[in-house]
């Protein structure tokens, strides 16, 4: 039986009404997925500043680790834990992978606790609140944009080797020159990196994931986001900070 203009009219209707529907469905997922990642990635900062502080405010803590080769494993400890947690994730429980990225919070926290011995506490507040301004732009722009920012990851990522490589020399020549360029390359490439990783992170949602998944994927969303603004902090700290 052929279906008349209005047959044809009203199913249209309901098609469209029901990939509206659909559409508002995921966009309401998508949004909940976010911000369980940037809840994840606050509560980390967090704890990271306030073992940072705790650690700082302790003559004996701080004398334990960077007065001892202790320090070589407060340094290389989130390191491994970064590691281990990207290789380990998709065959280990959420609860696992949430544990392991607050002990990765913490650790961060006491391989961080020279800056509060190194800088003035107020010039550290003053480029925290420059840097969370910053990534809250920069991540926004992410996440609205149209634009594809795939093309920008590789020649990010290469960049942020050319960082280790030059930091590592630098460490032979101690050039405060290089140190500066390290510095502000280093604000702009992490700057690319936290529009470009939002993007990534918002593309990789999916609706039909089960909440294990979902949960694991907000986990590693927020430690990237969480490494691009640590890094941004680090070194608008060393471009702007006042040292005690």
């Amino acid at each position: 039986m052929a279906l008349g203009p209005n047959d044809r009219v009203s199913l249209r209707t309901q098609q469209m009404s029901g990939d509206q529907a659909y559409a508002a469905e995921i966009d309401v997922g998508l949004r909940a997925y976010m911000l369980n990642v940037y809840n994840y990635m606050c509560i980390g900062l967090g704890l990271t500043g306030a073992v940072a502080f705790a650690t700082s405010t302790s003559p004996q803590m701080m004398q334990a680790i960077y007065g001892t080769p202790l320090q070589w494993v407060v340094m290389l400890a989130p390191i491994g834990l970064v590691f281990f947690l990207a290789a380990k994730v998709h065959s280990m429980k959420a609860s696992t992978a949430q544990t392991l990225f607050w002990v990765y919070a913490a650790s961060m926290g006491l391989s961080l606790a020279y800056i509060f011995a190194v800088y003035t506490g107020e010039s550290v507040a003053r480029v925290f609140f420059i840097t969370a301004g910053a990534f809250a732009g920069l991540s926004l722009y992410g996440y609205t944009t149209k634009k594809n920012l795939s093309g920008m990851g590789s020649f990010l990522i290469m960049g942020v080797i050319g960082i280790l490589i030059a930091s590592v020399v630098n460490i032979f020549l101690a050039s405060s020159g290089l140190q500066f360029a390290i510095s502000v390359l280093g604000v702009l490439i992490f700057a690319g990196l936290t529009a470009y990783d939002t993007q990534k992170i918002k593309a990789i949602y999916l609706e039909s994931d089960g909440s294990s998944v979902a949960e694991k994927k907000a986990i590693m969303g927020a430690l990237t986001l969480y490494l691009d603004f640590i890094n941004m902090f680090i070194f608008l700290l060393h471009l702007f900070g006042n040292r005690e």
